[in-house]
C-alpha cells in the first residue's frame, strides 16, 4: 500500500477548497487558524482585532484559492495574506505614520540567566507589546515572522532603509522598555 504524505493530503484539501467545498475550507481553517491567529496578534496587538483580521484573511484566501500556484507552501502563501490583512487593519486604525526616533540603537545584552528564562520571555513579550505600533510591526515581521527588510518595505510600502532604521530603533526602544522598573516582577 502506498504511503500518502501530509503534502498530498494538504493538496487534496486545497483542490476541494478550489471547488468551493465548505468542509475542505473548514479543514484548512482548523489546520492553520491557531498559527495565523498568533501572527495577527503579534502584529495588531489587539485580541478582538486579531480575530477579525484572521476571519477576513481566511475569507480572502478562500476567495483567491485560484491564485495559489503551489510555488511556496500553502502556509507561506496564507501567512502572506494574514500579514497583509493585519497591516491593512492597522493602516485603517491610524491616520499618521509613527515618527522616527533619531537616537542610535543600543546593543542587546549577551548574557541570559537560564534559571528564569520563562520570566525573561514574558518580559520581552510584554515589552514588545509596549512598543509604538510602527516599531512593533517592523520588529515582529523581521524577528518573529522571518521577513527580510526588502520584503518588509514592500509589505509596509516603505523603503528598505526605513525598515532597517525602524528595526534598529525598535531594538533600542525595546531595551529601554525592558529596563523600566514596572516590568520587573
Amino acid at each position: 500500500m502506498e504511503k500518502i504524505s501530509y503534502q498530498d493530503v494538504n493538496q487534496h484539501v486545497i483542490e476541494r477548497c478550489r471547488n468551493g467545498e465548505n468542509r475542505a475550507q473548514y479543514e484548512l481553517y482548523k489546520l492553520y487558524s491557531k498559527a495565523m491567529f498568533n501572527v495577527c496578534m503579534r502584529i495588531t496587538n489587539d485580541y478582538a482585532e486579531a480575530e477579525d483580521v484572521l476571519q477576513e484573511a481566511f475569507i480572502s484566501a478562500f476567495k483567491n484559492m485560484h491564485s495559489y500556484k503551489g510555488e511556496a507552501s500553502f502556509g507561506s502563501w496564507l501567512k502572506r495574506i494574514v500579514v497583509n490583512a493585519s497591516i491593512n487593519a492597522i493602516r485603517k486604525r491610524r491616520e499618521e505614520v509613527v515618527a522616527l526616533d533619531e537616537r542610535e540603537a543600543g546593543e542587546i545584552p549577551d548574557q541570559v540567566d537560564e534559571d528564569d528564562m520563562e520570566w525573561q520571555v514574558e518580559k520581552v513579550r510584554a515589552a514588545i507589546q509596549k512598543l509604538p505600533e510602527g516599531y512593533r510591526i517592523v520588529l515582529t515581521l523581521y524577528l518573529l515572522e522571518g521577513y527580510d527588510h526588502a520584503e518588509i518595505g514592500e509589505i509596509l510600502k516603505i523603503s528598505e532603509s526605513t525598515s532597517k532604521s525602524q528595526y534598529s530603533r525598535a531594538r533600542k526602544k525595546l531595551i529601554d522598555i525592558m529596563r523600566e522598573p514596572q516590568l520587573v516582577a
